[in-house]
């Protein structure tokens, strides 16, 4: 029997969702999900000791539908509070939304028909970018079709947003909270295609990402860095490679937000 399988003999989606004094946008990225047209889904909602009234907010959603839980605790960054919830979370696929994303009401019932389709553990779609006040803006991110190791290595090809993963055939995947929550989404995901060996991409839109100015995605130079960093001491590449995949990864940056 495949590892982990015995204990999700289910097609519930488990949704796992950090929240940082996230009131603002929190709201939103719920009525999302409570909008999906597939209804097998928990979302467990992990608020890592936030200081504004986002506890409150969620509140009043778990208080309307009872799929929907909420897990305070001290703050430990965003890669802490995933791994809080996948360790909760019992369903057979993991996604993985932000408190500030936003899905398409059809992300659900059309990323699982899109898997089964292809027989695949890990697939993404394309997705929208919205600003502060939920307007459409930048060119749509399109995903790549099939995302192997190898394209994984070059940049993360799968919009955190829109992946779901299938824990149920490969077991629990974990972010590495030592990279203190910077580009552990793009190590995630790594991992989950190097245990499948093959991602497939739904080139629909199916979510809206939203970049925000104070964001790790809005403060380029910051980014930057950490991207370098990220190659070479995590993915372990020589500079001349770190170098070449930083151009490529930049210039697919630009074409989004121009």
């Amino acid at each position: 029997m495949l590892a982990g399988f015995c204990c999700f003999m289910n097609e519930k989606v488990s949704i796992i969702t950090p929240c940082y004094n996230g009131a603002k946008y929190i709201g939103e990225t719920i009525e999302s999900v409570m909008a999906q047209d597939y209804e097998d889904w928990e979302m467990i909602i992990v608020n890592d000791g936030s200081s504004d009234n986002s506890a409150e907010v969620i509140r009043q959603y778990t208080a309307k539908d009872p799929r929907i839980r909420l897990i305070n605790q001290k703050n430990g960054g965003s890669a802490n509070a995933r791994n809080h919830g996948i360790r909760e979370a019992s369903g057979r696929y993991i996604c993985l939304l932000d408190a500030d994303d936003v899905w398409y009401p059809s992300f659900l019932s059309e990323q699982l028909s899109f898997m089964k389709e292809n027989n695949a553990a890990v697939v993404c779609s394309s997705y929208e970018h919205i600003d502060e006040n939920s307007h459409v803006f930048g060119e749509t991110d399109h995903c790549m079709p099939v995302i192997r190791t190898k394209d994984m290595y070059v940049m993360n090809r799968i919009g955190c947003l829109t992946g779901v993963y299938d824990a149920g055939t490969y077991g629990k995947v974990f972010l590495k909270e030592e990279l203190k929550s910077l580009r552990d989404d793009y190590a995630y995901w790594l991992e989950c295609v190097e245990k499948t060996g093959v991602a497939y991409g739904n080139q629909k839109i199916l979510a809206k990402y939203r970049v925000l100015g104070s964001s790790t995605t809005g403060n380029k130079k910051k980014l930057v860095k950490v991207q370098w960093r990220f190659y070479r001491e995590y993915l372990h590449l020589n500079p001349l490679q770190a170098c070449t995949n930083i151009i490529r990864w930049g210039f697919a940056g630009l074409r989004k937000f121009r």
